[in-house]
């Protein structure tokens, strides 16, 4: 199991194949994503790698993160992700990841948080149907209608799909495409949309379901600290 990295998310566009097909991607940018610490069976009680990412000013950084940050000989970062591994797949501290990192035609499981509608009505939020435009129906036409039984439950069941707040949860899309990277502009153009608004931190890691390509790199892709 390899570390994922992290991402920002820059926009949609698309791209062309060779057949002249249009393909809608996402274009998601690494910048300093950097291994930051590690984590050992033996200390921790389990094994992974963390990694941080961007910029922060140092007068914006806790006096722990800045020690945290100056233990591991880099700048500080403004996210910071652990990512499980295994013991092989360790990666040294110090090290950039680079886009190299996924391979084209693999696919990989992105993560982020979706973009926050406030408060949404049933038909928004759930793709109700809404009420009937006559017979009987008035004013009340795009509500969500009865949300419950008689006195047997005599109750509003957990979890029934009503109005509420819509958006702003984390999200896992899995099984999206690399469509191609860039490692010189640190580019990577996935397949489809993904969750999350334009500058938001993006997580991708090979897809749980299909697991790593034979031409992924291990441990990672990485550009050392001291040839940067």
């Amino acid at each position: 199991m390899r570390s994922g990295v992290i991402a920002q998310k820059v926009g949609m566009t698309r791209v062309y194949n060779d057949a002249g097909e249009h393909i809608p991607v996402t274009v998601l940018r690494l910048e300093n994503c950097q291994v930051v610490a590690h984590r050992t069976e033996e200390k921790n009680g389990y094994t992974a790698v963390q990694l941080g990412a961007g910029r922060s000013k140092v007068k914006n950084t806790t006096k722990a993160l800045r020690g945290h940050f100056a233990a591991a000989s880099v700048e500080p970062k403004a996210k910071l992700v652990e990512f499980r591994v295994t013991a092989d797949n360790l990666i040294d501290i110090g090290a950039e990841l680079t886009a190299g990192h996924f391979v084209a035609g693999q696919l990989v499981d992105v993560t982020g948080t979706t973009i926050g509608k406030g408060f949404a009505g049933a038909i928004k939020r759930h793709n109700f149907g809404g009420l009937r435009a006559t017979h009987g129906v008035s004013v009340s036409h795009r509500s969500h209608g009865s949300t419950g039984s008689n006195q047997d439950p005599g109750r509003v069941w957990k979890g029934k799909r009503m109005a509420g707040h819509m958006g702003q949860t984390r999200v896992t899309t899995q099984n999206l495409e690399v469509v191609s990277t860039d490692e010189d502009r640190g580019l990577i153009l996935v397949k489809g949309a993904v969750p999350g608004s334009k500058g938001a931190w993006i997580v991708v890691r090979d897809a749980i379901k299909s697991g790593t390509p034979e031409g992924a790199p291990r441990p990672a892709a990485v550009r050392a600290a001291e040839q940067k």
